[in-house]
């Protein structure tokens, strides 16, 4: 029996397999509104047999957004778009989730996929083009000389208060548009990775210097995330396990990291790496895999694994071996958002693969395979 597509269950939500769609940046909203690319984008991960999807990072303020195409959740008028979005997902037997965060000097960035500001004047108007100033921990950029990326404020604290609120209002609305898991975003250089890094991390007040320091501010976020939302659904943390920069974040941190957070009720660390600029990091298949497993050993609290898992063997091995929990995938879901119907044809051990697939489906991709002598009824 794979383990993979067997239930996992935190707190009062059960996951119907360990396969999770991972959160993906679209570029695709205006004034951080989803739309119907989001919902189709999405949607199909639902009709695929993913046990979670979790919705792309969501900026908390206009300002928290990475892009101005990104997707927001600062005022009532996001929640609508959102709750059609979580109301199609959990018919399909997907629980979902949203990630919220914000990008703090990665902020007003350019488009991932045009990689530096080129619209014209005619387009901006058309694509919801928006430009302002940046914040964080310290004054020090992303990119020394980038035209993509400015020289950020340094947050008083006061104005980090703010943004503390502006979690809380999120994760409130978050709540009302029926998401059943939230996930914080303290990873891949945004806004809270900033404030635990000493790469962008050179205050001199209680917010920086020693690790408890820099943990500060992040931690009460997300103390104000757990206690902003529901005790009977899940939060989980996500994480950069480390920089890959010498004297920047490391897994002896991460680890203590996850012990905080697990102290004040999180229920899984999503752990992925990197984000600041001149991060080496060794990219192959299943590469953070030992992050996850180094996390999960150390604070003893659940992970979920990323990065170049491709294959169904491969993500057994990882649930199985007790590297992490919970599987996420991101390109290879792209490639194929199918993958866990696939998986389940490829793992076996179920009477009948073929009732996983929405019921409009499943009858004809079986009387397909059958015909084809396919999957289940290749011939010995």
């Amino acid at each position: 029996m794979s383990l993979l597509l067997s239930p996992a269950t935190f707190r009062g939500l059960t996951l119907k397999n360990r396969i999770v769609l991972s959160p993906m940046c679209q570029y695709s909203a205006k004034g951080g509104l989803a739309n119907d690319h989001h919902f189709a984008h999405l949607a199909r991960f639902g009709l695929g047999g993913f046990g979670a999807v979790i919705v792309e990072a969501t900026a908390v303020t206009p300002e928290g957004r990475v892009s101005y195409a990104d997707l927001g959740l600062w005022s009532d008028d996001h929640i609508p778009p959102l709750a059609r979005i979580v109301d199609f997902l959990r018919s399909q037997g997907a629980a979902a989730g949203i990630q919220i965060g914000h990008a703090g000097r990665k902020a007003s960035s350019a488009v991932w996929w045009r990689g530096r500001f080129d619209e014209t004047e005619a387009e901006k108007p058309l694509v919801g083009f928006e430009d302002w100033p940046t914040v964080g921990p310290s004054a020090i950029p992303h990119a020394q000389n980038s035209a993509e990326y400015k020289v950020p404020h340094a947050l008083a604290p006061s104005e980090m208060d703010d943004i503390h609120a502006a979690f809380v209002a999120a994760t409130q609305r978050a709540d009302r548009a029926g998401f059943d898991l939230v996930e914080v975003h303290s990873a891949h250089g945004y806004l809270l990775h900033q404030f635990l890094s000493p790469i962008a991390n050179q205050r001199e007040d209680a917010f920086g210097g020693s690790l408890e320091n820099r943990m500060r501010f992040p931690l009460s976020v997300a103390k104000a995330v757990r206690d902003a939302w529901p005790a009977e659904k899940p939060m989980f943390a996500r994480i950069s396990a480390q920089d890959g920069i010498d004297g920047g974040w490391t897994v002896a941190d991460s680890i203590i990291y996850a012990r905080a957070l697990k102290d004040i009720g999180a229920d899984l660390i999503d752990c992925s790496s990197g984000g600041f600029e001149g991060g080496k990091i060794s990219v192959g298949p299943g590469y953070q895999v030992p992050l996850a497993q180094a996390v999960r050993e150390g604070a003893d609290l659940p992970t979920m694994a990323v990065g170049l898992i491709t294959t169904p063997a491969e993500a057994e091995a990882v649930v199985r071996g007790g590297a992490a929990d919970l599987v996420a995938l991101g390109r290879e879901a792209l490639d194929d958002p199918n993958w866990p119907l696939h998986a389940r044809l490829e793992l076996g051990g179920s009477a009948d693969p073929y009732a996983e697939w929405p019921r409009q489906a499943g009858f004809v991709v079986r009387h397909k395979d059958r015909a084809l002598n396919l999957r289940s009824f290749e011939k010995d």
